[in-house]
């Protein structure tokens, strides 16, 4: 069985934190709406950390960030979790990141975090519009 859950709305941090606990006790987890996911905070800092990020090193060591938000969203979880081992390995295969809603994915009902919401946030940045300032190739829909 697998869990489909919808970030459109949920901050970034709170929801790779939910979703890597579920990966660990062994759940496979699809998230949709990854460009739809915010960052809390003002929109200038957030840009210039991520910039940062994408400067450190070089083209051929690394590190590699990635841009495009499924990406992300799929990094922040995998840093969550511990991946250098055989068991974080094993539940870093077990999730799967989409931007916007698949075909196969249109008919289920996608359930949300409770605890990612933040209903009052005036600064945040959704990772799409992360995604773009980065120059993603990839086209995202607002």
């Amino acid at each position: 069985m697998v869990a489909v859950i919808n970030a459109e709305g949920l901050i970034l941090g709170r929801l790779c934190t939910h979703v890597a606990k579920r990966l660990r006790n062994g759940e496979e987890i699809v998230v949709v709406n990854a460009e739809k996911a915010i960052i809390s905070g003002r929109r200038a800092q957030i840009l210039e950390e991520h910039k940062m990020k994408r400067r450190i090193g070089s083209q051929m060591k690394g590190p590699f960030f990635p841009r495009t938000p499924d990406q992300m969203l799929k990094r922040s979880t995998r840093n969550m979790l511990e991946w250098k081992k055989p068991s974080g390995r094993a539940a870093y295969k077990r999730l799967k990141v989409y931007v916007g809603v698949p075909r196969e994915f249109k008919d289920t009902k996608a359930e949300t975090v409770e605890n990612a919401k933040k209903p009052h946030l005036i600064r945040y940045v959704s990772l799409g519009e992360v995604s773009q300032e980065l120059g993603s190739k990839r086209s995202v829909s607002k």
